[in-house]
């Protein structure tokens, strides 16, 4: 069973950085595409980086150019550092396989104050 396992949020000034892990469970690691997600209050889940199996990246608009999502397949996780953060950027923030297909972690809580 694939487990996932985000740490590293927090609270942050607007401007600021913060790095998250993710620490993936179960064999098989670097064979698929993981993406980091985030829902903010009120809202629904959105993904905002995804990292393929041969390190090819993707971001949406809203935060490219501020996130890098990266992977280390020998430590089976993913990170993703956050920098220029927003208020906007204020959410739960979790990993999964790049389609969201396998059972969702605690999250990790980033909190940017304006």
């Amino acid at each position: 069973q694939v487990q996932f396992v985000e740490s590293g949020g927090g609270l942050v000034q607007a401007g600021g950085s913060l790095r998250l892990s993710c620490v993936v469970s179960g064999n098989n690691f670097r064979l698929y595409a993981v993406g980091w997600y985030r829902r903010p209050p009120g809202k629904e889940r959105e993904l905002v980086a995804t990292i393929g199996t041969a390190g090819s990246t993707n971001y949406p608009d809203s935060v490219k150019g501020r996130f890098t999502i990266s992977r280390d397949n020998g430590q089976n996780t993913v990170y993703l550092q956050m920098n220029s953060l927003k208020p906007e950027d204020t959410a739960i923030y979790y990993c999964n396989r790049r389609w969201g297909d396998l059972p969702w972690g605690q999250g990790t809580q980033v909190t940017v104050a304006s």
